[in-house]
């Protein structure tokens, strides 16, 4: 299986991880580290010799209950480390859901669409219809950034996801666009309680039965601070690593197909390991 993009075939026979560019003063983990261009790239940089295999570059938050922003400041923030971020060797991402945000990274060389919204904002779907080979990750959320931990969804979330992303790719296949160009996301934070995020986790296979790779990002979600809180303290964004890199080794050993991790470096290593192991357990078997 490949992922198809602007311009690589993404071979998917092996995890991937996606390192997390926040080009934002106000993300829920590392909001203001990375907030000009100079300290984005370093970062970028940093993040490939760390072992990345996509970086994704973001300039607006959609935490919960953050406030939408301006078009044209999302592109000031954007732009200039897109331009330089392309020439870096590996596909670069961009987390939006502005259709004038896609066409001018596309236009930039970028090579995926990251879409919290997943292409249901007007024009975006049509923007990556257009482009010959872009890819697109599609993700599931409940409601909006605004709203979306104020009331999470109900019931069983696992088929409603599934319906949700399946709908929605197969939609955008009918305006040309091919599978082999789409992943999805299903969300894990976006309008979920704790609960409903750990059975999408235990129950992710399920979601494979679409017939699209996955990805998946955990890295330093509140649902992991609620589990892994001591004494009653809940670790804050910057000491959630440990439990990132478990529930990204748990999502690949549940089918995900490409991690999106804010720490690169611990989870290409955890990923090594868990390679080991199933390499091991092959060549027993055979």
């Amino acid at each position: 299986m490949f992922w198809q993009t602007t311009h690589y075939a993404i071979d998917l026979t092996r995890p991937r991880v996606a390192g997390i560019v926040n080009v934002t003063p106000d993300s829920f983990s590392d909001g203001g580290q990375h907030a000009t261009t100079r300290s984005a790239l370093r970062h970028c940089e940093q993040l490939l010799k760390d072992g990345a295999h996509i970086l994704d570059i973001g300039g607006e938050s959609t935490r919960p209950g953050a406030q939408p922003l301006p078009l044209q400041d999302e592109l000031a923030r954007v732009l200039p480390v897109v331009r330089e971020a392309v020439k870096l060797g590996l596909p670069i991402s961009v987390d939006t859901y502005k259709p004038q945000v896609m066409q001018a990274v596309l236009d930039l060389g970028v090579d995926i669409l990251n879409d919290i919204w997943a292409l249901h904002q007007s024009g975006a779907a049509q923007v990556v219809a257009r482009h010959p080979n872009c890819g697109v990750c599609l993700m599931h959320m409940h409601r909006e950034p605004q709203t979306m931990q104020a009331a999470p969804m109900e019931g069983d979330v696992v088929p409603q996801v599934l319906f949700f992303l399946e709908r929605t790719a197969k939609a955008l296949q009918g305006l040309g666009v091919d599978k082999t160009r789409i992943v999805l996301d299903p969300g894990v934070g976006f309008g979920k309680t704790v609960a409903q995020n750990f059975e999408l986790l235990a129950r992710q296979r399920e979601l494979l039965v679409a017939g699209y790779p996955i990805l998946v990002g955990w890295s330093r979600k509140s649902s992991l601070a609620a589990v892994a809180a001591a004494d009653g303290r809940e670790p804050p964004a910057g000491e959630r690593m440990v439990p990132s890199v478990a529930a990204a080794l748990l999502a690949v050993e549940r089918g995900a197909a490409i991690v999106r991790v804010h720490d690169v470096r611990e989870t290409v290593a955890a990923l090594k390991v868990l390679n080991a192991m199933n390499t091991i357990a092959c060549n027993v078997d055979t």
